[in-house]
């Protein structure tokens, strides 16, 4: 099986690095040394802050299996300066017409999404919908349960 490909920017790419060594090379010792303390404590079978701290280290662990992977199947997309089209960090505001409704996405790599922010993966239904699209094109969004609805593309940063 191919190993997936991650499409980030270079500040994307950085950011993951940095946390992956922040996770190595702070919280990794720290958790081993809480881990220690608790086993000095005597029975592990009843002891909560030492399975506390072994939960905290298997998804410390995980989160750095992850990162590892992310970073070794990252592609660099480099920075793209033209905002005639959708692409990777453009700032896009749509108009769903059916309601009169606008919304304003960023495009980010699967890496760094954050719903909260209106920050969508170029992966997810509607990034992937807008990707190297124009302002003034209408797109067809395909959701997951297979319904669809369209947007217009009203302007691009």
């Amino acid at each position: 099986m191919a190993d997936q490909q991650y499409v980030m920017t270079k500040k994307n790419y950085d950011d993951l690095v940095a946390e992956l060594e922040n996770l190595v090379k702070v919280k990794r010792p720290e958790i081993i040394e809480r881990i220690a303390e608790a086993r000095s404590h005597g029975d592990l079978s009843e002891n909560a802050e030492y399975d506390a701290a072994r939960e905290e280290q298997r998804s410390n662990e995980g989160k750095i299996a992850e990162l590892e992977y992310q970073i070794k199947n990252a592609v660099i997309q480099e920075d793209i300066l033209d905002n005639s089209y959708v692409h990777l960090e453009s700032v896009v505001t749509v108009l769903d017409e059916e309601f009169g409704e606008t919304e304003v996405y960023t495009i980010t790599s699967v890496t760094d999404v954050d719903v909260m922010n209106n920050k969508i993966s170029s992966e997810s239904p509607v990034g992937s919908a807008l990707m190297r699209r124009k302002k003034g094109d209408e797109v067809a969004v395909t959701c997951p349960d297979g319904s669809s609805y369209k947007l217009r593309i009203v302007d691009i940063r």
